[in-house]
């Protein structure tokens, strides 16, 4: 790939201008001679994708989220022209981690009940995450992180991945083939899966059936790969124990929607990752990529078009 100038799109961005020049790049304004972009938005597919058809020359594009479902059609309908595609995946796995993490502690010691309170209640509800059965769906940097966090409470945790090589820290890892298998007698599921068209809704009735009576799921990835009636229905009959949603299906969740007063559920804004935490980490990224981009070591967090994460 030959390297040259950078434009940062849709609009400029002066942290990522620095970053890129902290990388050993150059900023300029997209144009015939630009060879790598940085898209900074979390939408707008139909732009990029006609930034792209203008300007063939661009060999690099790099993407603002771990998530990538929200230019599926990009990536599709450029995925055999030899670019080099890369997201923020890994990049934030700290933070979304600690606020998974946070949600099942939560629901676990029967908070969303106790804030609420208003007279003393002392009804011995709550349980340890201590030596708990995890499950956690995913295997990118954020079910990495959470692997990690999870060690001082010696749980036993299995991870579900579409790769079959194992995951270390994890007492069993199992193809998504297995899912239900993996599912069966779970206390707390974890969802830090990508969203493709495979995993749509890959968490549904049948699969929460399966779980312990009154377990906990936990979901900071993407709201569609759960169902949201089938979790509703969970919690109001008490089969499951808790919800920890950062995302929700649709999204926002609107004022109304019985999710918000369902029992023993957490709802946050998709804010796992604030832009305050976001902020100088794709700002690292973009300066590593730039860095390979220029021949200095592999790119990180590349996509794979083909399978759309």
């Amino acid at each position: 790939m030959e390297p040259g100038p950078i434009a940062i799109l849709p609009s400029p961005d002066p942290v990522v201008a620095d970053a890129v020049l902290r990388g050993g790049g150059t900023v300029a304004p997209l144009s015939p001679a630009t060879r790598g972009v940085v898209w900074v938005a979390s939408s707008g597919a139909d732009d990029l994708a006609a930034a792209l058809d203008a300007n063939p020359s661009v060999g690099w594009v790099q993407l603002p989220w771990a998530g990538v479902d929200a230019f599926s059609s990009v990536l599709q309908a450029f995925h055999e022209d030899g670019r080099v595609w890369t997201s923020a995946k890994g990049a934030y796995a700290q933070p979304v981690a600690e606020h998974a993490l946070t949600l099942a502690l939560g629901l676990m010691r029967a908070l969303p009940r106790r804030i609420r309170a208003t007279s003393w209640q002392a009804d011995e509800v709550g349980r340890s995450l201590y030596g708990a059965r995890v499950v956690i769906v995913g295997a990118g940097g954020v079910a990495l992180e959470l692997l990690r966090l999870l060690m001082p409470f010696d749980v036993d945790a299995t991870i579900v991945r579409r790769q079959h090589a194992a995951v270390s820290g994890a007492a069993r890892t199992l193809p998504s083939t297995r899912l239900a298998e993996a599912l069966y007698g779970a206390e707390v599921v974890f969802v830090a899966a990508a969203l493709t068209h495979a995993s749509h809704r890959l968490i549904g009735r049948a699969e929460l059936a399966t779980l312990a009576p009154g377990a906990i799921l936990v979901n900071v990835a993407r709201g569609a790969l759960v169902d949201t009636d089938a979790v509703l229905e969970a919690l109001e009959s008490g089969r499951l124990g808790g919800a920890g949603l950062d995302v929700t299906d649709p999204e926002p969740l609107p004022a109304g929607h019985p999710l918000w007063s369902a029992p023993d559920c957490i709802i946050t804004p998709h804010v796992a990752d604030t832009d305050e935490m976001t902020a100088p980490l794709f700002a690292e990224r973009v300066a590593f990529n730039v860095r390979a981009f220029h021949g200095e070591g592999d790119f990180v967090g590349r996509i794979d078009p083909s399978v759309g994460y």
